[in-house]
């Protein structure tokens, strides 16, 4: 089976707008929580979001290309572009190469927002005023489809659509196109944008969100005792992976090795996890069986951990039935929030990094775990590790499961 490595990173997140300001953030225990600046949520039951900072979309595209990415497009064009840039890829012009450049870029939901103001300009204004950039600015397959244009890329073109596993879904699939010879580089990952009327007030009224309105920075508290909610993230993750002999061929910078995809299915909820955490259990399992890793191989676990009061303890005992004690796992949600379909991603780039920097992220608002949260949390402070091998979960409403490893080449 074909080698896959890493060879570039790109992020857009609610701590930062790079890989190097993002990770900086993270290992320093910094919020990107505060409270909704997007538009007027003193209505709703939850005000608080993991908003992206500091971003003008002039800064990166004409007037005219911004009325036809919605934001989620915006992001995942950005992160693309500082991966791409990294491996090297922004300069290519041999079409015979060109064809096996794919991407697998998702998104969970989409161009919600976009959809928002669509609607509401055909109540204020009638049918006939709404863009003809509409459609093809919402669709989830135009952030890859983008990308594409931008770069004359022609592999593969797909997007994975899995609810809060749609990130790592997609790195996941990109590995085994590579692997099964129907390209030879991909470039993958997700990215979210639901921090919108509607996204906040759907999922509120599910009951899935902190109503920690008044300490923003301390509502996502993934293990604590006093967890309430998910608060709602935005952002970008983006990876350029590659067959092995091919990026040694044309001396790319490889940056860590992607050793394991595992995938699975609760049957059990439309939105709630097994209460065994069987599904959890069986894509890490998934995994380390295809990385051909042991368990104990296996230094640091990026969890899923979204700070809601069932999944967490599931996840742990997930993780504990696989790992045993001896692992160290953290929670960066609990700085950018949940990024929804990007989170599987974003998280997937945190744990490549740990791979490569020996350094682990930590848990913060960890102050009182509950009585089913037992792990080595990285609590407060990053950690330095000698990470030979690491794994990051993603799971999703529906009952989709996803684990990714990461190793060292």
């Amino acid at each position: 089976m074909r080698r896959v490595v890493i060879t570039g990173l790109g992020l857009v997140t609610p701590v930062g707008n790079t890989v190097e300001q993002t990770w900086s953030a993270l290992c320093s225990g910094t919020s990107g929580i505060g409270k909704i600046t997007r538009f007027d949520a003193t209505d709703y039951a939850c005000q608080i979001a993991g908003e992206v900072k500091n971003y003008e979309p002039t800064d990166f595209f004409s007037t005219k290309e911004i009325k036809k990415y919605d934001r989620f497009i915006q992001y995942g064009m950005i992160a693309a572009d500082e991966a791409i840039a990294q491996a090297g890829l922004d300069k290519i012009e041999d079409e015979a190469t060109l064809e096996r450049i794919g991407l697998q870029l998702g998104s969970g939901i989409g161009g919600m927002p976009m959809m928002g103001e669509a609607q509401t300009t055909i109540d204020s204004r009638g049918p006939r005023r709404v863009s003809p950039f509409f459609i093809p600015a919402i669709l989830i397959n135009l952030l890859p489809g983008q990308v594409s244009i931008k770069y004359g890329f022609k592999g593969p073109n797909v997007s994975a659509v899995s609810a809060c596993a749609s990130g790592a879904h997609a790195i996941g699939d990109a590995m085994r196109m590579i692997q099964f010879g129907d390209a030879d580089v991909m470039v993958a990952g997700a990215a979210e944008a639901a921090i919108c009327p509607m996204g906040i007030a759907g999922f509120a009224s599910a009951k899935t969100l902190s109503t920690r309105n008044d300490e923003p920075e301390k509502a996502s508290r993934p293990f604590d005792a006093g967890r309430d909610g998910f608060v709602m993230g935005e952002g970008a993750g983006v990876m350029v992976l590659e067959e092995y002999e091919h990026a040694k061929a044309r001396g790319a910078n490889i940056l860590c090795e992607l050793a394991g995809f595992g995938m699975s299915g609760d049957g059990y909820h439309m939105t709630s996890p097994a209460p065994d955490g069987s599904g959890g259990r069986r894509a890490m399992e998934a995994a380390l069986k295809g990385s051909g890793l042991n368990a104990s191989d296996i230094v640091y676990v990026n969890a899923h951990a979204t700070s809601t009061p069932t999944g967490d303890g599931i996840e742990t005992q997930a993780i504990k039935s696989v790992f045993g004690q001896n692992v160290a796992v953290s929670a960066t949600k609990s700085m950018t929030g949940h990024l929804l379909g990007a989170a599987g991603s974003t998280e997937a780039v945190y744990t490549a990094l740990s791979v490569m920097k020996d350094e682990v992220p930590p848990t913060i608002n960890l102050d009182n775990p509950s009585e089913d949260c037992d792990l080595d949390y990285v609590k407060d402070s990053s950690r330095k590790l000698d990470v030979k091998a690491a794994l990051s979960n993603s799971f999703g409403f529906g009952g989709t499961n996803a684990s990714l490893i990461f190793k060292k080449v």
